[in-house]
């Protein structure tokens, strides 16, 4: 057959920018919430993102440079998620739970052009600013009603008042959709945080997966038209799980709550009857716990729970709160939406262990993604429910590598596909369940003990509030299982290790784990460390209990 060509055919590049114009077409009047700061409309959120373009552009940026932003989650922040890629630049979202001299390595990574600066952050940028190795210009954010009259040092403007100066009349047009739109860091076992990026391209199709594989759902966690949408995912932690730019797309109304603390998250999930939302598992157990939680109504709240396993004693205690709670997977490499939980067959009151494990489960790939469970030598596994292997993903929306390091990005690549670090199996019904991260699984008198299957037990143990379990050296068995536990100050009886042990010893005693399964410590703490996203810091606890042993009474 005979090519045909279509010369003057619109190629129509795939970029962020089309996702606004959409909203603009069906919901140009819906609300956009700002805490305390703001009430505004899409329409002026388009026009405050033209005023951002033409005031980085009058400030010396252009296509390629990066505009970097250390902010709390507010409408500022949505517009630089458009108006910095939607002008060619690339977004830099900095982790503000890093430490200064991460932060400082991030910044000089990523050659940081400019950087949006809160007020809350300015003395960790003074304390590292005579060590950014090239030219920057810092913008100040500011909550307060009147932009200050005197800018701190290093300071060369204000972001309102650079606002104010713009104009509403930037004409974004089109480029290449695969240019890179954003990029942030990810901490790794060991080392320097990792620097991902992803094109307009990748983003744009991303969005287009969250929305195809969350609208078919049923009807009590289906996200679409009418829901009010707010994060408890920060918007620098891959986008807000790029949710904020579906929400968006969809001209829904969007809640941004600013510090995330637990009285002001329920203060605006219940106020402003919010429907949707996701985080994970220690934000929704920091929210559930709070006094505040006791008596409020969260009846219609709908939350994807993801970044680390849903335990299911916090789904439990969430679906008694009636919060829909279910699981979907990602990473940072992964933009981060590619499975989610299949729930088609639950009891969406039940908190029988069935409900909970279709809750808990990873889930089936959305459209466009994928997804594989192989050995060693890249070969499937059986879907037999008790073959793990590692997962490894192809979709369009992955990242292409790490910037800047070469050997990283071909070991995540190897055979074609990226490599997730995760261990699990797919089951005869196509759903993925994570049982572990290579690096966490314990292993033990030659068995692989899954850590989250361990949490999973001790999770549903009255009177345990958050649970940790780790692998730490042993010459005999080579690892053995420890338990870090937090009691729940809301328990009458303290549950105690000979407790946890029970509970894991009857998994064993049914054949569900093998005998060295039982630890033989149980270490109660006030708290238990936390990464930067809000996961459980298991690297820190391997570290800090390796050379301990003995046991508890």
């Amino acid at each position: 057959m005979k090519k045909q060509t279509a010369n003057s055919a619109y190629s129509y590049p795939l970029l962020i920018r089309r996702l606004l114009d959409a909203a603009l077409v069906v919901s140009p009047d819906q609300e956009i919430v700002s805490g305390e700061l703001c009430r505004y409309s899409y329409r002026t959120l388009r026009q405050r993102i033209a005023r951002l373009a033409s005031g980085l552009a009058s400030s010396g940026i252009e296509q390629g440079d990066t505009v970097a932003v250390m902010n709390w989650d507010c409408h500022r922040y949505l517009e630089c998620f458009f108006g910095v890629p939607m002008m060619g630049a690339v977004l830099h979202t900095i982790n503000i739970r890093f430490s200064p001299e991460q932060i400082l390595y991030t910044i000089n990574h990523a050659e940081d052009d400019i950087i949006l600066v809160h007020s809350d952050f300015i003395q960790i940028i003074n304390r590292i600013y005579d060590r950014i190795d090239h030219p920057v210009r810092l913008i100040l954010l500011t909550d307060e009603a009147t932009p200050p009259g005197i800018l701190p040092d290093h300071f060369d403007g204000e972001y309102e008042t650079l606002l104010a100066n713009a104009d509403t009349d930037f004409e974004f047009g089109d480029f290449d959709e695969d240019t890179v739109a954003t990029t942030f860091y990810t901490t790794g076992t060991t080392g320097d945080p990792k620097g991902v990026f992803y094109s307009h391209r990748q983003l744009v199709l991303h969005t287009m997966g969250i929305v195809l594989g969350l609208s078919p759902l049923d009807d009590p966690v289906r996200f679409g038209k009418g829901d009010v949408y707010m994060p408890m995912t920060p918007m620098f932690h891959v986008h807000g799980w790029g949710i904020p730019y579906a929400a968006t797309m969809l001209g829904l109304k969007q809640v941004y709550p600013g510090r995330y603390e637990p009285a002001r998250l329920i203060r605006y999930l219940t106020e402003e009857c919010v429907t949707f939302s996701h985080c994970v598992p220690t934000i929704m157990h920091m929210l559930l716990s709070a006094p505040e939680a006791q008596d409020a109504d969260f009846s219609g709240l709908k939350v994807i729970i993801g970044g680390s396993a849903l335990p299911h004693g916090l789904s439990r205690i969430a679906v008694e709160k009636g919060i829909q709670i279910f699981a979907a997977y990602g990473m940072s490499e992964t933009c981060p939406f590619v499975t989610v939980a299949d729930t088609r067959n639950m009891d969406y009151a039940g908190i029988g262990p069935r409900d909970l494990t279709l809750r808990s489960k990873t889930g089936k790939p959305v459209p466009l993604v994928e997804l594989r469970v192989v050995d060693e030598n890249m070969n499937d596994l059986p879907t037999d429910e008790k073959t793990t292997g590692e997962v490894v993903i192809r979709t369009p929306w992955l990242t292409q590598g790490y910037t800047g390091d070469a050997e990283g990005s071909d070991r995540l690549w190897q055979g074609g596909y990226l490599h997730t670090g995760d261990v699990g199996y797919i089951d005869d019904t196509g759903s993925l369940l994570i049982t572990d991260r290579m690096k966490d699984v314990i292993k033990s008198g030659g068995e692989w003990i899954s850590s989250l299957q361990l949490e999973n037990i001790a999770s549903q143990c009255e009177g345990v509030d958050e649970v940790a379990a780790i692998g730490i050296p042993d010459q005999r068995w080579g690892e053995r299982p420890l338990l870090v536990v937090t009691r729940s100050p809301e328990c009458a009886r303290q549950v105690s290790a000979e407790d946890i042990r029970n509970a894991i010893r009857a998994c064993v005693v049914s054949g569900k784990l093998p005998r060295w399964a039982v630890p033989e410590r149980v270490e109660f703490v006030d708290a238990i460390e936390k990464t930067s996203v809000g996961k459980l810091d298991k690297k820190t606890l391997r570290a800090h209990y390796s050379g301990l042993a003995g046991n508890n009474p």
